[in-house]
């Protein structure tokens, strides 16, 4: 079950809402849609899932309408029309009572603004949920220790807000939604307001935060930037829709419309694109009880010099270049162990950015092998393939990706390996 879905949700200002509602659900532009009628459509058709312990972007330029949406997830704001459901529970038909309960226990909010009460202190204000809900002085302390803690603020805990810097009252308006302990986060331009430095900071510690603690969060921005670094998806809004759902790979390499593209025009691809989207298979990889014979054979029939070696479960081991085949032929092995080095190539993981390869692939002798978390080999990365991805002219026209060039197979191994397997 999604930890949150939304089904066709709209939110009208205005008179005839349900007018507005039926135009626009016929698919009309926003502008059209609405002309004579006096209302104004801040999200229209809104359809989307966030799954247990992802971090889900909202993104969009002041007036898309992301944070009307933010606002209907948690009943903040009544939608006109359609259905949000936290949990499997239908927001949108829950009686007061019952909708203050579900915020108290499921969805904490993050503001833009701190929203931090000045005459209370930092542990206070951290606490501030867990005294709503009626929880005992020495617990709701404990908790906001705990929540600090991890926010890094601990020794202000008896300070007031004013003795604080805007990044520091950032961070305890977070710790108070981590004190809450709900499932769902939402942060509404949570970093906006904060200088770029200070921004890093805090986009950091809330990626660590979410790898210890596995939060759902939805995270609203106008920041393509932040988007693509925090987002395990985004969400892209224009005029009240969203007009593309997907990875910030995906949005970077496959726009949905000219805007998306425009709207990704200037982003760093080299910091987006990872390992795993520009990686291609291995000519030949081979177990390690392989004998000479199979490797010298997948030399010769591949054209390459080294061959991929692996163990068990699969897990990389290194490689086996032609000079160890030669000699494992030559000294009558039955298989490569003992012949597998590992200087010879370089690796790195899935989600290594490229960015991060050039290096590699230039101090590399063969292509760069790409592992995935189980230290198993997934691709590899030869130097042209690399030079392919970056020559990408338009995100929506990705490079040709070329071969590795091919290594003339020595004529001695080629011998070699004749005799053993006609022996």
């Amino acid at each position: 079950m999604s930890a949150l879905a939304v089904q066709s949700l709209y939110k009208i200002f205005g008179n005839r809402a349900d007018e507005a509602v039926r135009r626009l659900a016929d698919g009309a532009p926003r502008a059209e849609a609405l002309a004579g009628l006096p209302a104004t459509a801040a999200v229209v058709d809104a359809t989307f899932e966030v799954r247990p312990g992802e971090i889900f972007v909202v993104m969009g330029l002041s007036g898309s309408g992301k944070s009307t949406l933010i606002r209907m997830l948690n009943g903040l704001l009544r939608p006109t029309s359609g259905s949000v459901r936290v949990d499997g529970v239908e927001l949108t038909s829950l009686k007061p009572a019952a909708l203050r309960k579900l915020r108290r226990d499921k969805i904490s909010m993050v503001f833009q603004h701190f929203a931090l009460m000045p005459h209370r202190t930092v542990a206070e204000n951290a606490g501030y949920a867990l005294e709503v809900a009626g929880l005992p002085k020495p617990e709701r302390r404990e908790r906001a220790m705990e929540a600090l803690r991890m926010v890094g603020l601990t020794e202000w805990a008896d300070n007031l807000p004013h003795d604080l810097s805007g990044g520091m009252r950032q961070r305890v308006g977070l710790a108070r939604a981590l004190a809450a302990g709900t499932d769902i986060l939402l942060m509404d331009e949570a970093f906006s307001a904060l200088d770029p430095l200070i921004r890093r900071e805090i986009q950091d510690q809330l990626l660590e935060l979410q790898a210890e603690l596995g939060k759902t969060i939805i995270f609203i921005t106008h920041d393509l930037n932040e988007a693509m670094r925090l987002g395990d998806r985004i969400a892209v809004m224009r005029d009240g829709r969203i007009v593309q759902i997907g990875t910030a790979e995906e949005i970077l390499t496959d726009p949905a419309n000219g805007y998306v593209a425009q709207f990704v025009a200037d982003v760093d691809r080299t910091r987006i694109l990872t390992a795993a989207s520009v990686m291609e298979k291995p000519h030949q990889v081979l177990d390690v009880g392989a004998g000479p014979r199979v490797a010298a054979k997948a030399l010769r029939d591949t054209q390459t010099s080294v061959v991929y070696v692996t163990g068990p479960g699969k897990r990389f081991l290194g490689t086996v270049t032609e000079d160890e085949v030669l000699r494992a032929l030559r000294e009558n092995r039955t298989n490569l162990d003992g012949h597998v080095v590992t200087d010879q190539v370089r690796t790195v993981t899935e989600d290594t950015s490229v960015a991060d390869l050039f290096a590699d692939c230039a101090e590399s002798r063969h292509p760069v092998a790409v592992l995935d978390d189980r230290g198993r080999l997934a691709g590899v990365i030869p130097r042209i393939t690399l030079l392919s991805a970056l020559a990408s002219a338009t995100p929506d026209e990705p490079a040709p990706v070329e071969p590795s060039p091919a290594a003339p197979a020595p004529a001695d191994l080629d011998a070699a390996a004749g005799k053993e397997m006609s022996a």
